[in-house]
């Protein structure tokens, strides 16, 4: 029976850019077959240059996989048989009612639509995994580090095993930081699409701050999000990617920091995402 191939999830964030480069430099092994990125089309541009830069570190083929511009399938209108109109709601918006009662939609698909099911085909099409099997064949690297843990997950595919080098190694995600400042690399980006509403307020002040056209794109995504609920039948409460449920540009990002509240996900989609 031939050994698994060994294959990294590239979220293209600070863990799994780091655990891709310790890969090249041999400190975590074996050596993968390649790395998988799942492209929302709606990352900061940083993060795509980004990853062109770490394509170029890599003695392994990075490959890119897409289900199409996130953005795109959460603004389609959609049309029941019975002629009502509804939209898809991929993202977890916080809600506002129109009493006043906030929520958060939780039955969110941006990760398993955009994210997970696109390199899970692309893992069944390099491990040229077989209708129904059963054996691992592949293993799939997850950029999870030791601060996480209760974010790892077994796979649910029987021909899939995760694994987690960072976790086996004890790092955090400052030792990541760390160990790309001793080896001489560039800090990486933060990873997320614009307008996930998991952004902290620190990291929507940052994307405000540092990179506007990003900032613009997630303030007039919120108003077309707006514009398109208002046409459709499936969800009443107005949307936002804000807990405050006001307009984005309206916000006073006081950081969650300053509040001692924390940032628990580190706003990335190896973050939330699990990749």
């Amino acid at each position: 029976m031939n050994e698994p191939i060994h294959i990294i999830s590239l979220g293209a964030g600070v863990q799994s850019s780091t655990m891709a480069l310790m890969a090249a430099a041999g400190e975590i092994t074996p050596m993968p077959t390649c790395a998988i990125f799942a492209d929302t089309q709606d990352e900061p541009e940083g993060v795509y240059q980004w990853l062109i830069w770490l394509e170029k570190q890599l003695p392994f083929p990075v490959h890119r996989v897409t289900k199409g511009r996130l953005s795109d399938d959460v603004l389609k209108m959609n049309v029941t048989k019975d002629g009502r109109a509804y939209t898809r709601t991929n993202l977890p918006f916080y809600t506002l009612g129109k009493n006043g009662e906030r929520g958060m939609v939780t039955m969110r698909g941006c990760t398993a639509n955009f994210k997970l099911r696109p390199i899970i085909k692309k893992q069944r099409e390099i491990g040229k995994i077989k209708r129904g099997q059963k054996t691992v064949g592949v293993i799939s690297w997850i950029g999870i580090s030791s601060d996480e843990i209760m974010r790892m997950k077994e796979s649910r595919d029987p021909w899939a095993k995760n694994r987690w080098p960072l976790v086996e190694l004890g790092m955090k995600r400052h030792d990541c930081l760390r160990w790309m400042e001793s080896h001489g690399h560039p800090k990486p980006p933060r990873s997320a699409c614009v307008f996930c509403p998991y952004h902290s307020d620190s990291e929507w002040a940052n994307l405000r701050k540092n990179d506007a056209v990003a900032f613009e794109r997630a303030v007039a995504f919120e108003r077309e999000i707006a514009s398109t609920k208002r046409q459709t039948e499936n969800i009443k409460s107005t949307l936002w990617l804000h807990k405050s449920c006001v307009p984005l540009d309206t916000v006073d990002f006081s950081t969650e920091e300053e509040r001692g509240q924390g940032n628990l996900f580190n706003n990335e989609c190896e973050g939330m995402c699990g990749v």
